[in-house]
């Protein structure tokens, strides 16, 4: 989530769902119309909901110390996750909670440990568990009293490191402190280099002063800013109290600010709408990236107290205190939406998220108005091999490559996570997922997802987290959609990326803005896990269907990993099986990349080998596998009959 210090409430008016249904490129054969999640009920624990081809399997709401006596605080939203054998690592804007998932349909509590920092993003390696903090009222002791004062030994802004040995009880070894915290941070191995792991650290917050921080320099002309960079910590699995920043790759060099498209023409209307009505009350208003905005007291307060102080008053700020400011406000603004001076023109300042894939030594960056492909060889010195930009992308904000390392998808958070970006009024390329190929090193667009769905003004949407579905021979990915649910897409052909799964429930509330909605939606050994901003965590089943056969779900359930960190993506491989094989069948069913009579074929002659034993079986497979290296020369799916010979092989092998 992008963390804006000034929001507007922002309302629009809906057309018609079903000629935004009629319209949208991303919806697949035998979608159900009218859709149903247009018209779901509001509530908080009672909303309507909506599935298509998914199951919820439970809902497990948060614990005491994470539920907020106002639903929707922003203090309390629930974050990422990560996942070590059956436990569910869940991060929150106040802590840190740990369920057992041994039985998905009643979640056992582990911890609730109370440890404000947001946005507490975890990740899991071996008995360590890393968290991120970026809020400057983080501190060492995860006291909840946080940090008041501008420089104080107190506070973390970086890297907590646990060691989880009795998860139950973690202990805090130490903290890495940062320069500008660390919004998200992604685990990094590295099979050479067994002894150590590294974490890069993609920090948004302000430059930290330089006498809290020795090194911290805010000054973007500076050749040694704080700006510019990311973060590379090195941990010593043997000693981890010893984690240290160990470079700062300077990943954005030569990077030009690409612009950024304008707010929706209505969402400028409705906004300047409620600033004439709150000038009027005597509020305060400016102007930010093309829009007028209400600016809470939380953030005029301190300014009227600094202008008290100037001319050595007490007590509150008087009429002649607010005249002197209001003139003053909008540089003020523009010189927030500017940054240090230094920053004109250039490109981003940082990572919003960055993903890597270990097996193909490449890592996908989010960052700020750009997509960025890094060569990790050196996973000390990441270096920057290409960067695209897409006016439609507002902010650029997690990655995710296919399993064969052919495609890249990011997404883009437009709104920041906080805003109703999914209406039907919304252009269907803003807030979306971008597709790229990968063509040597070279990223190359292809297409757009959005989730085809219109959401109401009063519901928090736009695309967000999320992870592959491990079905061989195609891409299908789950990801939340904060309040648009948790979408399931098929984006094996990267130039018509369609939904094939749903989950959805209704608007917090009917008339106004609540936040909640998935955080994070992941596949992890079997089943989806949801992580909801307001309602805890969501446990969800793909089923079978006309774009998922039941092959191709049981395929995908062989796949498991002891330990997961989406945003250190895994190779995703399969044993030699008879379901494998008959999922790669299923799918050449679906394309017509075999004659039926021959599919029909295949099929009795893989269930009378599976029949057999020892040599009868292996003749019988490697024979099949034979004559299918054959056909596939005549095939219109070449790679995949190649594919379903390749497995039926490694059976003709296995015992």
């Amino acid at each position: 989530m992008t963390r804006f210090p000034i929001a507007a409430a922002l309302v629009t008016v809906l057309l018609p769902a079903a000629l935004f249904a009629q319209a949208h490129p991303n919806v697949a054969p035998g979608t159900p119309s009218p859709d149903p999640r247009v018209t779901l009920k509001a509530g908080i624990t009672d909303a309507g909901q909506a599935a298509w081809n998914l199951r919820l399997v439970s809902n497990t709401p948060a614990p005491d110390p994470f539920r907020p006596a106002t639903p929707g605080d922003f203090r309390y939203l629930g974050s990422d996750l990560a996942f070590a054998r059956q436990y569910v690592f869940q991060g929150n804007f106040q802590g840190l909670q740990v369920w057992d998932a041994s039985n998905p349909a009643q979640l056992k509590q582990v911890l609730a440990l109370l440890c404000p920092g947001a946005q507490n993003d975890v990740s899991v390696y071996r008995n360590l568990l890393f968290v991120s903090v970026e809020d400057l009222g983080g501190r060492l002791d995860c006291g909840a009293q946080g940090v008041q004062e501008r420089v104080s030994r107190d506070r973390i802004v970086g890297i907590r490191i646990f060691d989880i040995t009795d998860i139950a009880k973690p202990k805090q070894i130490t903290g890495v402190q940062t320069c500008r915290g660390s919004h998200t941070h992604t685990l990094v191995t590295d099979s050479r280099d067994t002894a150590n792991v590294y974490i890069y650290v993609s920090g948004s917050g302000p430059v930290r002063p330089s006498d809290e921080l020795a090194g911290c320099v805010g000054s973007a002309q500076d050749p040694k800013t704080a700006h510019f960079r990311i973060e590379v910590i090195k941990v010593p699995l043997a000693h981890p109290e010893q984690a240290a920043i160990v470079s700062s790759p300077r990943i954005f060099e030569q990077l030009t600010d690409p612009g950024r498209h304008p707010e929706a023409p209505e969402d400028v209307a409705a906004a300047a709408k409620v600033a004439a009505e709150a000038r009027a009350r005597g509020m305060y208003t400016g102007t930010m990236f093309g829009m007028e905005v209400v600016l809470p007291p939380g953030f005029v307060k301190p300014m009227l107290d600094s202008i008290v102080r100037a001319r050595g008053g007490t007590g509150e700020p008087t009429a002649a205190d607010s005249a002197a400011l209001r003139p003053a406000i909008q540089g003020i603004l523009d010189r927030m939406v500017a940054g240090p001076p230094g920053m004109a023109g250039r490109g981003p300042s940082q990572c919003h998220d960055i993903t890597v894939y270990p097996a193909i030594r490449r890592a996908g960056g989010a960052c700020g108005g750009y997509g960025l492909l890094l060569d990790i060889s050196d996973p000390v010195n990441p270096r920057r091999i290409d960067a695209v930009a897409d006016s439609n992308m507002g902010a650029w904000h997690s990655a995710t490559f296919s399993n064969d390392g052919t495609k890249i998808m990011f997404t883009d958070e437009w709104g920041g996570g906080t805003a109703p970006r999914c209406r039907a009024t919304d252009r269907k390329e803003w807030g979306a997922n971008a597709i790229f190929t990968l063509e040597g090193d070279k990223m190359r667009f292809r297409s757009y997802y959005k989730l085809p769905a219109a959401q109401t003004a009063n519901e928090n949407c736009v695309a967000h987290n999320g992870s592959l579905i491990p079905v061989p021979g195609r891409d299908l990915m789950v990801q939340g959609w904060y309040q648009g649910g948790v979408s399931v897409l098929d984006w094996t052909d990267p130039a018509k990326p369609v939904e094939i799964a749903y989950f959805d429930r209704g608007p917090m509330d009917s008339t106004k803005m609540l936040f909640a909605g998935s955080w994070s939606a992941y596949w992890h050994n079997g089943l989806i896990y949801s992580s909801d901003l307001a309602r805890g965590l969501d446990i969800l089943e793909l089923l079978p269907s006309q774009h998922v056969s039941e092959n191709e779900l049981a395929a995908a359930k062989l796949v498991k990993f002891e330990v997961l960190n989406v945003q250190s993506q895994p190779r995703l491989e399969w044993p030699a099986s008879f379901v494998v094989a008959r999922a790669y069948l299923d799918q050449l069913a679906r394309s017509n990349g075999l004659a039926t009579a021959r599919i029909d074929a295949v099929r009795r002659a893989l269930a009378a080998a599976e029949g057999q034993s020892g040599t009868a079986r292996r003749t019988a497979l490697t024979r099949l596998a034979t004559e299918l290296d054959t056909e596939a020369s005549r095939s219109s799916d070449q790679a995949k009959v190649r594919a379903l010979a390749s497995v039926t092989r490694g059976l003709a092998g296995s015992r």
